[in-house]
């Protein structure tokens, strides 16, 4: 998406980007920058590291980000952030399922009542400014009623017309574990405020993206913690039997969508689509540490523990119509996409990358977790 169409859709003015200086907010933030335009990150800095993505993102552009430090809960500081902005992507949230569980109030407040506080800050300040928030797989539920088999490349639908496409925006609703409701409440919340204020307002159900600046960790950025551990040397814990299958999307495609779905607001105000990297790019978890080895040339060590609540065997997102809508184009395919983000953080981390030349894929080590 060129900047002349985003100005044509939007104007001029700061764009505000909630999580900012998170993972994909930093990516869209240095795109945005770099077109030209001011960038307004709004940013508790509670994640560890993300405060290396805000210096580099300030070092790289200067005066057009503009650092707003504060948290999406304390609603008065959010509407001063929203005062006059062209637009808003609104990534900040709680992330993780797994604290979702230890503390869900706070994932209550972050994901319900921060989300409320963007689209009523927008609302009263801001009425024109298009809002594109970040919305997860996780409103699907488990997706325990489909019926699985297991294959060579993990676990797939047995209707093959899902297992061709995907699961598209028609699946119902069906929201487990407090961060699946509170991501879902949010989500149906910015699309009511397209329905009942008219808010040039659009949701991206997102898979599992993946790429440079991410902080990956156990509970979240599931990619670049496989491929931080093996570079480190460390074992890598599998939740399940490995089998799982999810279509991973690099941040650079992913950056791109959001700026062609802002181009594109006054079109899909209103609509939820979901996001990921397509059939082409599914991946098992197993695959996906056999393409680290290769990568890395180390076999990782793996360990297995049990299934964490509200894990999906089986996740590909159907893309279909958010590619007929903003006439996308085909994403980076998964291997030269995990192989840029370890040679980033090989080199972020100071850590050596041997890279190995050749077909073959090393097997993983596996042993049962302590």
């Amino acid at each position: 998406m060129s900047l002349p169409a985003i100005d044509t859709a939007i104007g001029g003015g700061a764009i505000l980007i909630t999580g900012g200086a998170g993972f994909i907010g930093a990516n869209l933030a240095d795109r945005l920058a770099g077109e030209g335009r001011r960038v307004r990150v709004f940013d508790s800095l509670g994640r560890p590291g993300v405060e290396r993505n805000l210096e580099w993102l300030v070092a790289r552009h200067g005066e057009r980000i503009e650092p707003v430090i504060g948290d999406v809960r304390d609603g008065d500081v959010l509407t001063r952030a929203a005062d006059g902005i062209a637009a808003a992507f609104h990534f900040a949230a709680q992330v993780a399922v797994t604290t979702s569980l230890a503390d869900p109030r706070a994932d209550l407040e972050t994901n319900v009542l921060g989300t409320f506080h963007l689209l009523e800050a927008i609302r009263q300040r801001s009425p024109r400014a298009p809002v594109i928030f970040a919305s997860t797989n996780k409103v699907y539920g488990d997706l325990g009623a489909f019926e699985m088999v297991s294959t060579a490349q993990g676990h797939v639908p047995a209707d093959p017309a899902l297992a061709t496409h995907g699961v598209g925006e028609a699946q119902p609703l069906d929201f487990h574990t407090p961060y699946g409701c509170s991501k879902g409440a949010a989500d149906q919340y910015v699309l009511d405020y397209a329905r009942s204020y008219g808010l040039r307002a659009a949701v991206l159900r997102m898979s599992c993206i993946y790429g440079q600046r991410q902080m990956g960790t156990e509970d979240q950025g599931w990619v670049a913690h496989f491929l931080i551990r093996a570079l480190e040397g460390q074992p890598i814990t599998l939740f399940g039997d490995g089998r799982q299958v999810r279509d991973i999307c690099d941040v650079r495609d992913t950056s791109g969508a959001y700026l062609a779905a802002l181009g594109a607001i006054d079109r899909i105000a209103g609509q939820a689509f979901n996001w990921g990297g397509g059939p082409a790019n599914a991946v098992s978890l197993l695959t996906l540490i056999e393409e680290i080895g290769r990568i890395t040339g180390r076999n990782p060590q793996v360990e297995f523990a049990d299934w964490r609540p509200g894990d999906q065997r089986w996740f590909i997102a159907d893309t279909r119509a958010i590619d007929a809508a903003l006439g996308l184009p085909p994403r980076t395919g998964w291997r030269q996409g995990v192989a840029d983000l370890a040679r980033w953080l090989a080199e972020a981390r100071g850590l050596p990358l041997a890279a190995t030349a050749g077909d073959a894929h090393p097997q993983p080590q596996r042993r049962a977790a302590l």
